[in-house]
């Protein structure tokens, strides 16, 4: 992550916070492993029927889609993979990857079966003029995005998933 230019107006992350009735551990491979299984095609570039979203597991792993005509389109590149308690990646959704966010996930125990997933979304600044307005559409992209990832979870955890 890096600092805006001196004199740029710092726009704040976006920080959200979901506690989530599951171990840290499947949820961080449900987002992980198992991302293009909740992720919903209405959030996708071309919300082509049958289209497949990917995130390769290891830092420099490629976030994108795959329409079924086989084109690809780039989401993000991942920059922090800790499984299973944290995972960072540049976000450029729609957007040039010299324009990226920030987003960083931390997957934190509360126990044996529950777990507090924080998200932290930031680097609006490199987005210019434009910086609030797509702060603001990201807020209402993960209200929509997250009850996916809430369902997906509810899933009870598969042997392969066990430690």
């Amino acid at each position: 992550m890096t600092e805006p230019p001196p004199g740029e107006r710092v726009i704040e992350p976006l920080r959200i916070a979901l506690e989530l009735d599951c171990p840290a551990e499947h949820a961080f491979t449900v987002w992980t492993a198992r991302f293009g299984d909740w992720w919903p095609g209405s959030h996708t570039v071309s919300a082509a029927p049958g289209v497949t979203v990917h995130l390769e597991p290891r830092p420099g792993g490629r976030i994108y889609e795959r329409a079924p005509d086989g084109a690809e389109h780039d989401w993000g590149e991942v920059t922090v993979w800790e499984p299973p308690r944290r995972l960072g990646y540049l976000w450029h959704l729609r957007r040039d990857r010299a324009d990226a966010t920030d987003v960083v996930l931390s997957f934190l125990a509360m126990g044996a079966d529950r777990c507090r997933l924080e998200i932290v979304h930031s680097g609006w600044e490199r987005l210019g003029a434009g910086a609030e307005a797509w702060s603001t559409a990201n807020r209402g992209g993960w209200a929509g995005l997250l009850p996916h990832f809430v369902a997906a979870v509810s899933d009870p955890p598969t042997t392969e998933e066990d430690p």
